[in-house]
């Protein structure tokens, strides 16, 4: 079972304890957008042991996990255990309930979150095939039927390969698609 905490008691946690580690696993374009002070970037498809070292993360103590909501948070807590971390615990309801408690953000230019990206290119791509369906040749139907089948996985496995695409996307790479290197930053 997944270890989670809620907002408000990370943040007494940090009251008493400055040392925690909070790794916040959305895109650069989202952290910059609003994130905890303190956490520190490190966005889930790039989450590895050398990630987590160039973040002067250390596997040996608890870290906590935060994204938006808190399933790619959840993914990146199953992604560390692998790793071996001591203990992994994810923000209940992400930066949207550290938000909704009233707790201290740094907030920058918005950007629109990647779970509206990922639903304006399947939605295009079924607007898409289903015109060319009707338009070009039946067979483009298959590319809507695609985008049904990839919805259906992500909603029974809570992973969704078109949004492992979209977040590699430039746009979504931040000061790392300017070849800055590593964007670990502590807020």
């Amino acid at each position: 079972m997944e270890a989670t905490i809620t907002p408000q008691d990370l943040a007494n946690l940090r009251e008493r304890d400055a040392s925690l580690t909070l790794i916040d696993v959305r895109t650069p374009p989202e952290f910059d957008a609003m994130h905890v002070p303190w956490a520190k970037n490190v966005p889930l498809d790039q989450l590895t042991l050398e990630a987590l070292r160039a973040a002067g993360c250390t596997t040996q103590h608890t870290l906590y996990v935060i994204c938006r909501s808190g399933s790619r948070g959840k993914q990146a807590c199953q992604r560390l255990a692998s790793f071996g971390c001591a203990q992994v615990v994810n923000v209940a309801g992400g930066t949207l309930a550290w938000d909704a408690a009233g707790l201290p953000l740094d907030r920058g230019l918005p950007s629109m979150p990647l779970d509206r990206q990922v639903r304006v290119v399947i939605g295009s791509l079924v607007v898409f095939g289903a015109v060319l369906a009707l338009a070009v040749d039946v067979r483009w139907s298959w590319l809507a039927a695609a985008m049904g089948a990839g919805l259906i996985y992500a909603g029974l496995t809570d992973d969704c390969p078109m949004a492992n695409l979209v977040a590699k996307m430039p746009w979504n790479r931040g000061q790392r698609a300017t070849g800055e290197g590593p964007r670990c930053t502590t807020g």
